[in-house]
């Protein structure tokens, strides 16, 4: 022990004699001399040293090569195989990517003597510290990979997810951007958007219609079936499979509503629909029909003028003459 006590009190007087031996020999230009002296006497250190860092480069460069290897691969995967679009393989392959650096990384630490084992679980315990801390960003990255596997939709959808509806624009870990109709720029969570029922309108390729249009009682019934029919099938934009209908739909209070439902495809709904609605006014007063509008009729009644009571009716007794 007191051996020990000894040799730890000489090691910074050991030091100083070294860097003071290093001074002198380069303040006296035998820096050549010093050199020579320090490849003899640790010659096998330099070549250890040498060797690991010619490895550490190599490492290096396999690891470039793999990520760049990996980026591709998985990109040509997702977009070929699976028919997905570019937002998945971009974050599997920035995934790949990062994975292949940090292992790399590691390796090389582990060849300079550096003890990894302890590295590895100082990041475990920091990365469930900052876990906990992040528990909201890390739901949304779970969201967002939950998302991206099951694809209930993709860029260039209009979708509807609680108060939250617009164009898909662009979808990531943390958030999903989207557009509405009237260019209104929205920036969703994606817990916010995977905890609620998702209402894709773009997804199948045909939507069905309904437009519904009153006529008069007094106009005839057929008559307007037949119109509102022939109306439908020689629109261009309407699916005939399946055969589009005109059905009565009510009986209202001044009016028969007539609903026409019909299937178009997804991309030519809207323009079809407004095409309908506007043609409509016009083939139902050409055929001769009505459009009726509530009405009220208000009757008004005069009172009845007050009877005169009867001298018998009355609640007064007669005076006595005096």
């Amino acid at each position: 022990m007191e051996g020990s006590e000894v040799e730890v009190a000489n090691t910074p007087a050991k030091m100083e004699s070294m860097v003071n031996e290093v001074i002198s020999t380069v303040r006296s230009g035998k820096t050549g001399t010093f050199v020579e002296m320090l490849w003899n006497e640790h010659k096998g250190e330099l070549y250890h040293f040498g060797k690991i860092l010619v490895i550490s480069l190599v490492v290096l460069a396999i690891a470039w090569l793999l990520s760049r290897i990996c980026r591709r691969v998985i990109r040509a995967s997702i977009s070929k195989l699976m028919k997905q679009d570019e937002s998945l393989g971009n974050i599997l392959a920035n995934m790949a990517a990062t994975l292949i650096w940090v292992l790399g990384a590691i390796i090389i630490l582990d060849l300079f003597g550096v003890n990894t084992a302890s590295i590895l679980t100082v990041l475990g315990a920091a990365g469930l510290a900052v876990g906990l801390a992040m528990k909201d960003s890390l739901s949304n990255i779970a969201a967002g990979l939950m998302l991206l596997f099951m694809r209930p939709y993709k860029v260039g959808d209009y979708v509807e997810c609680g108060s939250i509806s617009g164009t898909i624009m662009e979808m990531g870990l943390f958030t999903t951007i989207l557009k509405t109709f009237d260019g209104v720029f929205i920036s969703a969570p994606n817990s916010a958007i995977f905890g609620n029922p998702i209402k894709n309108y773009s997804r199948n390729p045909f939507r069905r219609a309904d437009i519904t249009v009153g006529i008069a009682y007094g106009d005839s019934l057929p008559q307007a079936l037949e119109v509102l029919n022939e109306l439908l099938k020689n629109n261009e934009l309407v699916a005939q499979d399946p055969a589009p209908q005109v059905l009565v739909a009510e009986l209202a209070d001044s009016s028969v509503n007539l609903t026409l439902r019909y299937w178009a495809k997804t991309a030519d709904y809207w323009n079809a629909y407004w095409g309908i609605k506007k043609d409509l006014k016009m083939v139902i007063e050409n055929a001769g029909l009505n459009i009726p509008f509530p009405q009220r009729v208000v009757t008004m009644v005069q009172p009845a003028a007050p009877k005169e009571k009867s001298l018998g009716e009355s609640g007064d007794e007669p005076a006595e003459n005096l």
